[in-house]
């Protein structure tokens, strides 16, 4: 079976996740009396709109625009060969300029974006932009960003729905409102522990795909080095921030490694080339 180890993964996972989303639905439904129907209902509203500002957003960050296929044919053409070998259409390609070499992947089978930057084109050889296409391409196929949607809003439910049983469990006063802000944020941070996990594996999986896809893992590795290299050296990028969580580079150190979206960079690099 395909992919086994993150089956398994996302099972416990999405279990984990229906257990706070299923709490905040029956607080609501007891303080609010909102029938279950409802509750489904502005849960699937809240989280489709979440996933549309999410993803004008991305690209709005960091000032993406349509790759040019005059220009850019190569790409579009490895693209294309890559989409049809993985039996997905071929994404919308854009490319921006973030201050580090750097791309990311979002939506889904069908309607994906793929966004590359110049200075990542600048700086890769053909062999390994392909690695690094490939992966985002991979993502796209494993629905990777839309799971990572769905994560995110059951967390935000799920915070959303803490505050508002202290305020209702207080005396509104201006104690109650600085405690239901802190109390969000924890439950949110200890939802957003088990989406960050799965993220993590997901980043492997993604990796070992584009290996399998393009023959090799060395040219994606490669790509991850000077990746890596180029990023150390542009630290302050605001841009490369906004849209950590998407792009195929992003590390912490020490104790913020729990809430990182990507594994050590080194890791990865060690298991393409095993």
């Amino acid at each position: 079976m395909r992919h086994l180890g993150l089956k398994a993964r996302m099972a416990v996972v999405g279990s984990v996740l229906f257990a706070f989303y299923a709490v905040a639905a029956v607080v609501v439904m007891g303080v609010f009396g909102w029938p279950l129907w409802l509750v489904l209902l502005g849960s699937i509203g809240f989280v489709g709109v979440q996933y549309k500002l999410g993803k004008w957003m991305a690209l709005r960050s960091v000032g993406a625009e349509e790759l040019p296929e005059d220009r850019y044919s190569d790409i579009h053409r490895r693209v294309e060969s890559l989409a049809d070998d993985m039996g997905i259409e071929k994404p919308r390609l854009m490319i921006a300029r973030m201050g580090v070499p750097n791309a990311f992947a979002i939506g889904r089978k069908g309607a994906g974006t793929v966004v590359v930057s110049e200075e990542l084109l600048q700086r890769l050889e053909p062999d390994e932009v392909e690695g690094v296409l490939a992966h985002e391409l991979a993502h796209i196929r494993n629905r990777d960003v839309v799971m990572m949607v769905l994560g995110q809003g059951v967390a935000s439910i799920v915070a959303i729905v803490a505050q508002w049983a202290v305020l209702l469990s207080g005396d509104n006063d201006l104690a109650d409102f600085f405690l239901a802000i802190v109390v969000g944020q924890i439950t949110q941070m200890l939802v957003m522990l088990f989406v960050f996990a799965i993220s993590r594996y997901r980043e492997y999986v993604a990796d070992s795909d584009a290996a399998s896809e393009i023959g090799s893992g060395e040219p994606l590795a490669t790509a991850l080095e000077k990746i890596s290299r180029g990023t150390e050296r542009a630290r302050e990028s605001e841009v490369d921030a906004q849209v950590n969580a998407l792009c195929i580079f992003g590390e912490e150190r020490g104790l913020a490694r729990l809430f990182a979206t990507h594994p050590p960079v080194e890791k990865r690099i060690e298991r393409l080339r095993r």
